[in-house]
């Protein structure tokens, strides 16, 4: 199957340029247009999603090559912008950055070309002026298979500070495609694990998009990104498609929502719904109980650090998930979801499934994994081969009575996470559309429990 999706991949030198700005702001213009656009960000950024949801209407989907291989990054972008009129794609970090000490992969760039789609480099140019020809030259020049079909400029100080820039980059042959100015309105606030999720700031992040969506109208040539777009080479390949079952009942999965955990990828619902689960989603700040008829429970990453107070205020709550898990019913718990199994997070009280105490550290933990199951459990069995994301600023000080989850390829060979009766809680962050067998697993086990 050869299809053409009109898109643009939005990248950067670094982290910091402005590309979440550009990218919001441009999906929300077209979208304004009357366009459907689909969003899409590479790697396993699970907070921009919101922001680029918020501007487009649609589910924001991640596109990333070490946690889902090179080969799914096509079908997976096909199945997120079926029925849309253009896609926009934003980057991670800089744009020839990826997994640590495996060359391109995963980077803005492999993704890039991938999709064989034109890159639009967003350039911070508020401490250079002609030095910005060298900077773009040596980006567009690095690697002969990544286009960069324009150059958006940002922050620029004035109309002289402008010419300048200009005039520098003629000489690239790279078109400058937008030239926005210094805006604080258009900022999103910030803390420890990065932007702040639109759904703890939902009317503040509509009014951000909003100005985002004006300033890039106002400063850049959407014609001309519009027809950049649509220079992108065909696609050959089917979309992704979550594989069906067809069970005899629907299992009801509790999924963990609301302003503490809104780390999620969309393809795990849609995995769980086609293996034969109904997905309910509840908030554990202000659900005092599980959804009826709950068989399973899924409670995904989030910042339950910021919300501990008011998730240990919910004493029926947390005494239901601990009953539930004690009946060996299947529970997956994934970064923030460990932190609420355990029996306190920096003092406050939790679900106490887990005998382990977690607390607020001082050091970041971040990078891809390479995880294999060392246990059997309601997700894997052991020897299933999985890759996965950790980022966090937490310590969990384990007790016992629970089983390793997950070997960790490291200098170290260390092991992680639980697995006690049904739970399985990790500090890793997976994709399951890579193992799309885990979704089912998940759900038997839901069905047979």
């Amino acid at each position: 199957m050869v299809t053409s999706v009109p898109r643009l991949v939005i990248a950067a030198p670094s982290s910091g340029s402005g590309k979440t700005t550009v990218a919001t702001g441009l999906m929300a213009a077209l979208t304004a247009r009357g366009l459907a656009v689909s969003p899409h960000k590479v790697g396993p950024d699970y907070i921009d999603p919101g922001y680029h949801a918020l501007a487009t209407g649609r589910v924001g989907r991640n596109l990333d090559a070490y946690l889902c291989g090179p080969e799914l990054i096509g079908p997976l972008f096909l199945h997120g912008a079926r029925g849309c009129d253009l896609a926009v794609v934003e980057g991670v970090m800089g744009l020839y950055d990826g997994a640590a000490k495996e060359g391109e992969l995963a980077s803005t760039a492999h993704v890039a070309k991938l999709l064989r789609a034109p890159v639009v480099l967003v350039v911070d140019a508020s401490s250079q002026s002609r030095s910005v020809a060298a900077l773009v030259h040596g980006f567009a020049s690095w690697d002969p298979e990544v286009r960069i079909g324009g150059v958006i400029l940002n922050k620029v100080a004035s109309d002289r500070h402008e010419e300048l820039l200009r005039d520098a980059l003629e000489a690239t042959g790279v078109p400058v495609l937008g030239v926005l100015r210094r805006a604080p309105q258009v900022d999103t606030p910030s803390r420890h694990l990065g932007l702040v999720p639109v759904a703890e700031r939902r009317a503040e992040a509509v009014e951000a998009v909003a100005a985002m969506a004006a300033q890039v109208s106002q400063g850049c040539d959407l014609e001309g990104l519009l027809g950049l777009a649509r220079s992108a080479g065909a696609l050959t390949g089917e979309p992704w498609e979550p594989p069906v079952i067809a069970p005899s009942g629907r299992e009801v999965v509790a999924v963990a929502g609301g302003p503490a955990f809104t780390f999620s990828y969309a393809e795990h619902a849609e995995l769980l719904a086609a293996a034969g689960a109904e997905v309910v989603p509840f908030d554990p700040l202000r659900d005092e109980r599980l959804p009826e008829g709950t068989r399973g429970l899924v409670v995904g990453g989030g910042f339950p650090e910021v919300y501990a107070a008011e998730l240990a205020a919910n004493d029926p709550l947390r005494k239901a998930i601990g009953d539930f898990a004690s009946s060996g019913a299947p529970v997956a718990a994934e970064c923030a979801g460990l932190l609420y199994l355990c029996r306190e997070l920096d003092g406050q009280p939790m679900c106490g499934v887990l005998d382990a105490s977690a607390r607020m550290s001082g050091r970041l933990t971040l990078g891809y994994r390479d995880a294999v199951a060392v246990s059997d459990s309601a997700l894997a069995g052991a020897g299933t081969r999985m890759r996965a994301h950790e980022f966090h600023r937490t310590v969990v000080e384990p007790g016992a009575g629970a089983a390793p989850a997950w070997g960790v390829r490291t200098p170290e060979r260390r092991v992680e996470g639980f697995v006690q009766r049904g739970v399985h809680a990790s500090y890793l962050h997976t994709h399951w559309a890579a193992r799309p067998g885990v979704a089912r697993r998940f759900v038997e086990r839901c069905r047979t429990s």
